[in-house]
C-alpha cells in the first residue's frame, strides 16, 4: 500500500528558498591570502646604511626567499588570491618587499613593489648610492662601439 505525499505551497516555497541561498553561497568568492608583508611601523625600524642581515630578520622576520646570485638580499612576498565557483583562481594583489645588502651585510636598499593591471610598479624606494659606477670593461668597449668618427682616424678635424 502506497501513502500518497502531498506537497503545499508553503513547503515549495520552502524548498526553493533553501535551493536559491544553497545557490547564492556555492558562487560566493572565497579570498586567500599568501605569503608576509612586514608592517610599514617594523619596516620604518629599519635603517639604510645601519642594520645588517641579522637585525632585519630579528626586527620583520624570516624573508619569503633570498637573493639568487651571492645571496645579496631578501624577498617578503604576499599575494592574495580569488576564487569564485568553479573557476580558476585569480591573483588580484601582489606586494614583493626586496631588501638588499652589500657584501658586508649591511642594508644598502629597500624597494617594495606591487602588481597593478599585470605589470610591476614600484610602490616605495629607499636607496643609499656609494657613487661607484656599474661600468666593467666589456660594457664601456661595447658603448663606445656607435661613437666613433672616420674623421679621427684619416687625421681630419
Amino acid at each position: 500500500m502506497r501513502i500518497p505525499v502531498r506537497i503545499t505551497a508553503k513547503t515549495m516555497r520552502r524548498v526553493v528558498g533553501v535551493a536559491a541561498i544553497s545557490a547564492t553561497m556555492a558562487c560566493t568568492p572565497i579570498i586567500r591570502n599568501h605569503g608576509y608583508i612586514p608592517p610599514a611601523e617594523d619596516l620604518a625600524l629599519v635603517q639604510v646604511g645601519v642594520d645588517t642581515r641579522e637585525t632585519i630578520v630579528s626586527t620583520l622576520g624570516q624573508p619569503t626567499a633570498g637573493g639568487v646570485f651571492n645571496d645579496q638580499g631578501v624577498y617578503y612576498v604576499s599575494s592574495r588570491f580569488r576564487h569564485f565557483g568553479a573557476l580558476a583562481p585569480r591573483e588580484t594583489d601582489r606586494q614583493v618587499l626586496a631588501i638588499s645588502f652589500d657584501t658586508a651585510g649591511v642594508v644598502t636598499n629597500i624597494e617594495r613593489f606591487g602588481l597593478e593591471q599585470g605589470r610591476v610598479i614600484v610602490l616605495s624606494r629607499r636607496v643609499t648610492s656609494n657613487g661607484a659606477s656599474d661600468t666593467t670593461f666589456i660594457r664601456q668597449l661595447l658603448g663606445n662601439l656607435g661613437q666613433f668618427n672616420a674623421g679621427d682616424f684619416l687625421g681630419e678635424s
